[in-house]
């Protein structure tokens, strides 16, 4: 959390499923959003990629219930609405009772596509990135590159075999700045009892009552959900689509230069939501 700089703020608001930790940085009179961050691993760090939206929005970051982080241990059903339940409960806490821009990062992704479904008028725009719920990758490309190095990485931890593991999960494992990502990615495998259960996949009866803009930025190599499943299948989803952007020769979390390319993107977006992206 001392690498989200000075500033930030640590809040607690109560939801259905139990509290709920959030961080809160920005300008405090600066337009409001919202970010999910990423399935199984920590929200600050999470957070830390996207710290750029801060510098023009009050950002919230909660800890996602049921995952790593100072939130209630209580993991809803992937198929139900438990998780957007949980969404209005953190806005209401927060008190941000008009529309607010969401921002979701893989799960994060999918959470905001499950509050996009079941409270529309509570959503004024979603920036999706490498997200679920879209469209997935080929499960036995997922078993062979993840599941097997992960499990060899249980069985007799070493720092090459956890370079091994992070290979298909970081573009850049070896950047000094994805260190902390890779150090804690191996205490989530040693220690944590993954979340397996995706957001399930959204459907067009479903998202057909959102109205707003949605911009969506997936990885051209990404294992879980890669981009040529991915944007295809947003396009028919979302007929609000307003960015489509492939990230190429990008593993599931992009490369820092990649990820600086989108915070400028998700900027962009979120300062003229209804302005159509380029569509790749």
């Amino acid at each position: 959390m001392a690498g989200l700089g000075p500033g930030y703020e640590s809040l607690t608001v109560p939801t259905r499923l139990g509290k709920t930790h959030v961080l809160a940085l920005g300008p405090e009179d600066a337009p409001p959003a919202v970010f999910f961050p990423g399935g199984n691993f920590l929200n600050p760090t999470c957070l830390s990629w996207f710290l750029p939206l801060a510098e023009r929005h009050r950002l919230y970051a909660p800890d996602v219930i049921g995952q790593p982080g100072r939130s209630a241990q209580v993991r809803p059903s992937p198929e139900g609405d438990g998780h957007a339940f949980w969404v209005e409960d953190v806005l209401d806490g927060l008190g941000l009772r008009e529309p607010v821009p969401l921002v979701g990062l893989s799960y994060g992704a999918g959470l905001a596509i499950r509050a996009m479904g079941l409270a529309p008028e509570r959503v004024s725009g979603a920036a999706l990135v490498c997200p679920s719920a879209i469209a997935a990758g080929s499960v036995s490309r997922m078993l062979v590159e993840v599941v097997v190095p992960m499990l060899l990485y249980r069985l007799r931890p070493s720092q090459e075999r956890l370079l091994r593991a992070a290979r298909p999960l970081l573009t850049e494992p070896r950047d000094p700045a994805f260190g902390p990502a890779v150090r804690q990615l191996g205490a989530v495998y040693r220690h944590l009892r993954l979340d397996t259960g995706l957001p399930r996949m959204a459907t067009e009866e479903e998202i057909g009552g959102f109205e707003g803009p949605v911009a969506v930025f997936a990885s051209g190599e990404d294992v879980f959900f890669p981009a040529q499943a991915v944007l295809p299948r947003a396009r028919e989803i979302f007929p609000n689509l307003a960015v489509a952007e492939s990230l190429e020769n990008c593993r599931h979390l992009p490369s820092k230069a990649e990820l600086g390319r989108v915070n400028e993107l998700v900027l962009a977006f979120l300062a003229k939501p209804t302005e159509p992206g380029n569509g790749r």
